[in-house]
């Protein structure tokens, strides 16, 4: 299956030193070789990403590890197709618009006997259980709230509900943002770290690589790395539990 990589912080950040990690999976360290993708959150706008491409052979992929774009929230994906030829369209994450938001979706899975009706305005342009299951979402979400969104806490009740539906058809480890907060939800496996002051030298798993975020941030950043598998050698990294949904905000999930 895929993998995921989901970045939420209180202030703009580069998601470099992580995404560096995260693309050596992509047919280096791992097997993960069909197609990747990354969004990133600036201001209003999206800033996305994709290609068929394996993440290690991609000059598009070398572009983001060297150009530090600033996001507070961020999702990335490298495929290991189950569902869907390889092609850029099904290439994760898939965005699209609700409630005047984009809304960005990836998703580490894989569905069987899931085929909802859809009857509004969402529909995949690929042929991957995945984008099905955003679009359903997008649906579901739209046919609760109307055209105004409801608040996080409504928001997040709404989402753990249908989430936990589609759950039930398979594995559905997936990333959620509309820029204002990122949720994400393990069926198998997901974990995260916060980065905050005092703030240590992390080393890459999949790479010589290490950074001493004491020298590039202040004492009042905060950055949550979510991940399919820790990326890092020597950071303590939380498990999260089957089942579960985590929301983050200001790079910290919420209680």
């Amino acid at each position: 299956m895929c993998q995921l990589l989901g970045m939420n912080c209180n202030v703009p950040t580069d998601i470099v030193f992580s995404f560096t990690g995260f693309a050596k999976r992509g047919g280096h360290t791992d097997t993960h070789h069909d197609g990747w993708g990354i969004a990133f959150f600036e201001g209003a706008g999206v800033r996305h990403f994709v290609d068929h491409q394996a993440a290690v052979e991609s000059p598009i992929a070398e572009l983001i590890k060297n150009y530090p774009i600033k996001s507070k929230n961020v999702i990335a994906h490298i495929r290991k197709a189950t569902q869907g030829h390889v092609a850029l369209e099904n290439c994760h994450p898939f965005v699209r618009e609700l409630w005047g938001r984009y809304w960005v979706f990836a998703h580490n899975g894989d569905l069987k006997e899931f085929a909802p009706l859809l009857d509004g305005p969402f529909r995949p342009v690929g042929n991957t259980d995945s984008e099905l299951a955003f679009c359903y979402l997008l649906q579901q979400l739209r046919a609760r709230f109307g055209d105004t969104a409801p608040p996080l806490d409504q928001l997040r009740a709404a989402l753990a509900e249908l989430v936990a539906g589609i759950a039930a058809h398979g594995a559905f480890n997936l990333m959620l943002s509309d820029g204002s907060a990122l949720f994400a939800h393990c069926s198998t496996r997901l974990c995260y770290v916060v980065r905050q002051y005092p703030f240590v030298t992390a080393r890459l798993s999949d790479e010589d690589v290490s950074v001493d975020f004491s020298q590039v941030t202040t004492p009042e950043d905060r950055v949550a790395i979510i991940v399919t598998e820790p990326l890092t050698t020597n950071e303590t990294w939380t498990e999260f539990r089957p089942g579960e949904l985590k929301v983050f905000v200001d790079g910290a999930p919420l209680a």
